[in-house]
């Protein structure tokens, strides 16, 4: 049976809207993996394009991104940017995003560490042939100098329901946020950034109702801040709800969550907060105006680095309907996180055996997993018992 597992949270939101959006639920389902595609060299994100095609987009840490298309994996990479890329832990060709427009613009972007290091968000263009992009098009939409350190790049890129592009950014590295970069609002490092870059402003445009818009000494671009290495964040297909999932310095994962009614200008309490709890245990801490985790888990049995998934929105297992799936890096556990009664609800579903990098989801709404050690992708259902 699937271990529950007590969570000890701070609702972000009304308790009369979670219930609403999420109902009621008793019974955990029994998840299964089923083999999909192989093949793929260490496999950092899942996207599909929303196009009507059915196609998926495999990124490679080394810089490339693959097509999964017809039930096989291309020879031909779709994008080789290879020669523009510092690949190795945390650094690589880490995500990609498609706009609602693809179908007709046939632009595209993806973040990346750059050979120097820094964090970059490049848009992209198709060539006439619609399997394959022009990596000679590469156009700048941002590029974020990193400190010294490799590690907490961040590295998601999507688009939200509003069309605005959202980013997650890590607070820059190194142990504890020694820059103090996450609870500093006049740097873009450690928060959520939401550009517009759809407008034909170059390289983009600040939405207004951006929370920091006219905040003395606040980047603009903000709109959340108080993030150590936001890996993976999603919004659920059907409320529009975002959920982060924020990896933990050397205690707790946490998943942050925001509702859509609730607009940005969150301060989700790193580095003064690790999950729900003090930094520094000794050292007293005031969590007045932070949103906390809705959830969070600790190390005690082997976990290290939450991978944040998405809510299934599907329909071809509906057990698995209205449930957020997020795993762990070291022991390959995958939870599910769902609103139920009066409170959140969490437990591990599965002992995948995995090394997941992240989830993903394709046209239909089927949850996807990647395996780093295997360069293989599965698709999450329910078990037949």
């Amino acid at each position: 049976m699937p271990r529950t597992v007590v969570v000890c949270v701070t609702l972000v939101a009304n308790l009369a809207w979670w219930s609403a959006a999420f109902g009621q639920s008793e019974e955990w389902p029994r998840l299964a993996l089923v083999p999909l595609v192989d093949g793929i060299d260490q496999p950092t994100h899942i996207a599909n394009a929303g196009d009507g095609t059915g196609r998926l987009f495999l990124v490679e840490q080394p810089g490339r991104v693959r097509l999964f298309k017809d039930g096989a994996l291309l020879d031909v990479a779709f994008l080789d940017i290879r020669d523009r890329i510092q690949a190795g832990g945390e650094r690589g060709l880490l995500s990609i995003a498609f706009p609602p427009s693809f179908a007709s613009s046939r632009r595209f972007y993806v973040y990346y560490t750059d050979l120097g290091g820094d964090l970059v968000i490049s848009r992209f263009l198709l060539t006439e042939d619609p399997d394959l992009a022009d990596a000679a098009s590469e156009a700048l939409i941002l590029r974020q100098p990193h400190p010294s350190f490799a590690n907490h790049n961040g590295g998601q890129l999507a688009f939200g329901p509003d069309g605005y592009l959202y980013v997650g950014t890590g607070d820059g590295g190194g142990g504890g946020d020694p820059f103090e970069n996450a609870q500093n609002p006049g740097v873009l490092l450690g928060k959520m950034l939401r550009l517009d870059v759809e407008s034909g402003v170059e390289p983009y445009a600040i939405p207004p109702d951006n929370p920091f818009v006219g905040v003395e000494g606040a980047r603009p671009e903000l709109w959340a801040t108080g993030l150590r290495n936001p890996w993976r964040f999603s919004f659920d297909a059907a409320t529009g709800d975002l959920y982060i999932a924020d990896v933990g310095q050397d205690r707790f994962e946490e998943v942050d969550g925001q509702a859509a009614a609730a607009g940005g200008g969150q301060n989700y309490g790193w580095n003064i907060m690790e999950g729900g709890h003090c930094f520094q245990p000794m050292v007293d801490c005031d969590p007045t105006g932070l949103t906390l985790p809705i959830a969070e888990y600790d190390h005690s049995d082997g976990d290290c680095a939450i991978i944040g998934g998405s809510v299934y929105r599907g329909a071809s297992d509906p057990g698995l309907q209205g449930i957020y799936f997020y795993g762990d890096l070291c022991t390959g556990r995958i939870r599910g996180l769902r609103f139920a009664g009066d409170g959140w609800q969490a437990a591990i579903l599965l002992e995948s055996g995995l090394v997941i990098t992240t989830f993903g989801t394709d046209e239909n709404g089927n949850m996807l997993v990647a395996d780093q050690r295997g360069g293989a992708v599965y698709r999450v259902t329910e078990s037949p018992q």
